[in-house]
């Protein structure tokens, strides 16, 4: 197949998001609109009458109590403990690595003027681990363990029950990352209570953590009220593949990712029509037996991609102008995409490395931006939870004064006049200089 310097789709996606979205999404705005109003207005009553309707869910208490957690925890299978621990040690390493590259710092830029930064945390945040299909404990390390090595003095942490029952491993793991209270509880309505506050609840500064459409709108429209780690959309997924890519690791990628939801955009981006063109047909195979394949198969069916282009550079280009959460580079040299690529939430380079990693084991974090917001923020890190202030102190009288003069006349061009007189004031007090304006006497 010929291929010239302008992409060729051998496979578009039939769907957009932004258009399917319509009216569902205006009656998601308007449930969650109308749970976060009760749950303002009447409390646990109406975070227990939402648990009762959503979840058929209405324990004696949502929290979990010490005992209840060593209970649950010690029901967990030790691999399974075991495993937990062993990736919450990875996620807490490079967090760790990442705070400790935030430094706080003085400078005296001039003569008796000292400038500083700190890096404070956040007093307490959320951490909303789903439940549902797919209850991701990985989640729990994300949002609990991120938070607690940024310096997050309480971290509440809300689950859902999952068809009734209690989701054992993700307690065990919210515990291990060291949430400071557990409650089993779920949707809008857990959001609503963690931003809000209730009588058994406390409110958080801050909420991190991915969710249904539900979750996500009411962290939209909590936004504001409280700080949150981003506004997510379908997992999305890109593999960028040269000549020497394997076909059939190229499709198996693609699907571990599609599998998120019907929702999930996929997309592959290659230099070889033989890669494409074999990656197409694997799919369709695998698809056959897949177990989570009635997922799986409509994400690929009506948001999946293939398009072949003239070079990597081509490749790279589009691949930015995508702006995808996970970008996944099977090349003979997958580092280039280090220099060539700006927009994405987490790259993975070579076929050693896989998104799969990122979501479960790895250790960087797997909160990654969606539609097109990794062209101007990235994903949940330590420094989510850290507040970055700064503080001033002059003490050099002359300094001062110099400064004064220059904050009366900036000041005054802006007409500002109070401001000025602020600059004026230091200007006399510390070099004598007039006060026209001021009261006869001062």
């Amino acid at each position: 197949m010929a291929v010239g310097p302008v992409p060729h789709y051998i496979k578009r996606r039939i769907a957009s998001l932004r258009e399917a979205d319509g009216d569902r999404l205006r009656k998601v705005r308007e449930t969650v609109l109308e749970v976060i109003a009760d749950v303002r207005e009447r409390g646990d009553v109406a975070v227990r009458e939402y648990s009762e309707k959503f979840d058929k869910w209405s324990p004696e208490n949502f929290r979990l109590s010490e005992d209840d957690i060593e209970r649950i925890v010690h029901g967990v299978p030790s691999q399974v403990i075991e495993d937990i621990t062993a990736v919450q040690r990875r996620v807490r390493n490079f967090a760790q690595h990442q705070r400790d590259s935030l430094r706080d710092f003085e400078v005296e830029t001039e003569p008796g003027v000292h400038l500083g930064q700190k890096n404070i945390p956040v007093g307490s945040s959320g951490a909303y681990v789903p439940g549902g299909r797919y209850p991701l404990t990985a989640s729990a390390h994300m949002t609990v363990v991120t938070a607690k090595v940024a310096g997050v003095e309480h971290v509440t942490a809300c689950t859902p029950p999952i068809r009734g029952e209690v989701p054992a491993a993700t307690v065990a793991a919210m515990h291990l990352a060291g949430a400071d209270e557990i409650f089993l509880l779920g949707g809008t309505q857990a959001v609503a209570a963690m931003a809000i506050g209730t009588e058994t609840i406390r409110k958080v500064d801050m909420l991190a953590g991915p969710g249904n459409a539900f979750v996500a709108e009411a962290k939209r429209q909590l936004f504001g009220e409280i700080g949150i780690d981003l506004l997510a959309g379908p997992t999305e997924t890109m593999v960028i593949a040269d000549h020497t890519a394997d076909p059939f690791l190229v499709a198996v990628d693609l699907l571990s990712q599609a599998e998120h939801g019907p929702d999930s955009p996929c997309v592959l981006i290659t230099t070889s029509a033989s890669v494409a063109q074999r990656a197409l047909a694997h799919i369709d195979e695998i698809l056959v037996g897949m177990p989570t394949a009635d997922y799986a198969g409509p994400a690929w069916a009506d948001h999946g991609e293939v398009v072949v282009v003239e070079d990597l550079d081509a490749a790279y280009a589009l691949a930015n102008d995508y702006a995808f959460e996970h970008v996944q580079v099977l090349t003979a040299n997958p580092r280039d995409a280090l220099a060539k690529m700006r927009n994405y939430g987490a790259l993975f380079l070579g076929e050693g490395t896989c998104v799969s990693y990122g979501d479960k084991v790895i250790g960087t974090n797997h909160t990654l931006p969606t539609r097109g917001a990794a062209k101007y923020t990235g994903g949940l890190w330590v420094g989510k939870y850290l507040k970055t202030v700064t503080y001033q102190e002059v003490t050099d009288p002359a300094t001062s004064a110099a400064l004064g003069e220059l904050c009366g006349r900036a000041a005054r061009v802006e007409q500002f006049e109070a401001h000025a007189r602020s600059g004026d004031l230091r200007a006399h007090k510390f070099a004598g200089a007039p006060l026209a304006w001021a009261p006869t006497g001062v």
